[in-house]
């Protein structure tokens, strides 16, 4: 249990130090290629910090262990979207784009409504609950076609800076130093996530608590915490365009990817993650929409972040007492 103990600790540290370091690195190669801070939060930081949940639910179903594969996704989802966003507009109010608003989120919420579907498969066409090979194949499609708009987006010049801003800002650190950055602050947020993860697990283990909800919440929360932490410093030094691009990259991500290459290798059942999960990510999905909306336009205020965060403290006590 102490060694669980140090390994939670000594994960979260170098969780929160690579977060800063690749938001450091990551920022400075979009401004020399001229790429947006969105698109580098949609792509390379997104990917970056959702490669835990990758390794995890992929090696998870290998090991046909399914449900901790599928719980890992919808409560890194969950929590990405009630505990990060929710945090990072306490943290310093988020500013949203109108394309962000009109594109990006509306895909969260469809890959939310795509999980709904196919964990009601039984309704649906009788059968079990599960992801196929063939639905997995659907969604590494659609990530593909997720791809294609993100870079086509890239390509357009972005003029939501004005001029005077743009010419006041401090030169990007070196190329070589911004890839040495973004390397290592990728390895410690893996390594760290993985480690932190293992400690959470053990401890968990240890009170008898089932799989399932271990994937729902301790391994969900371990493996968000890269993007919990890079939004957080993100939204600090005032890139909210980052923060946001992060979690909407890495929920898509973790959908279409993480599911799509875990269900290609063996069919994932759902097991008990069950619809009150699932509905619970695609209302903390609708509400990341309307919040938007709601209040001051296309701001997430810090009474609606700390709602959002509320929720989540109300999700995993329901989960909770139902053990």
């Amino acid at each position: 249990m102490i060694l669980n103990i140090v390994w939670l600790i000594v994960g979260l540290v170098l969780i929160l130090v690579g977060a800063n370091a690749l938001t450091d690195g990551a920022s400075a190669i979009a401004k020399r290629m001229g790429i947006s801070d969105l698109i580098v939060g949609l792509t390379i930081v997104a990917f970056g910090t959702s490669a835990p949940e990758l390794a995890i639910s992929v090696i998870s179903a290998s090991a046909g262990n399914a449900p901790l594969a599928i719980g890992n996704v919808v409560g890194s989802n969950i929590f990405n979207i009630l505990v990060i966003i929710g945090i990072t507009a306490i943290v310093r109010p988020i500013v949203v784009s109108r394309s962000v608003m009109s594109l990006e989120i509306p895909m969260v919420i469809l890959s939310s409504v795509i999980l709904v579907v196919m964990g009601n498969t039984t309704l649906l066409d009788g059968g079990i609950n599960q992801i196929s090979r063939v639905d997995a194949i659907f969604l590494l499609m659609f990530f593909l076609l997720f791809m294609r708009y993100t870079f086509a987006s890239a390509k357009q010049p972005d003029l939501s800076q004005p001029e005077t801003d743009k010419a006041a800002q401090s030169k990007p650190m070196h190329i070589g130093k911004s890839i040495i950055y973004v390397i290592a602050g990728l390895a410690a947020l893996i390594w760290g996530g993985d480690k932190f993860v293992d400690g959470a697990s053990g401890i968990a283990a240890g009170l008898g608590v089932s799989e399932a909800v271990i994937g729902l919440t301790i391994v969900a929360a371990g493996t968000s915490l890269p993007e919990l932490a890079t939004s957080i410093v993100a939204a600090m030094k005032g890139k909210s365009e980052l923060a946001v691009g992060n979690v909407i990259g890495s929920n898509i991500f973790n959908v279409v990817v993480v599911l799509g290459i875990s269900g290609a290798i063996t069919p994932l059942p759902f097991g008990s993650i069950g619809n009150f999960d699932l509905l619970t990510l695609l209302a903390a999905s609708i509400a990341f929409y309307l919040f938007g909306w709601f209040f001051k336009t296309r701001t997430i205020t810090r009474l609606e972040g700390a709602i959002l965060t509320a929720g989540y403290v109300a999700y995993i006590g329901i989960l909770l007492s139902k053990l």
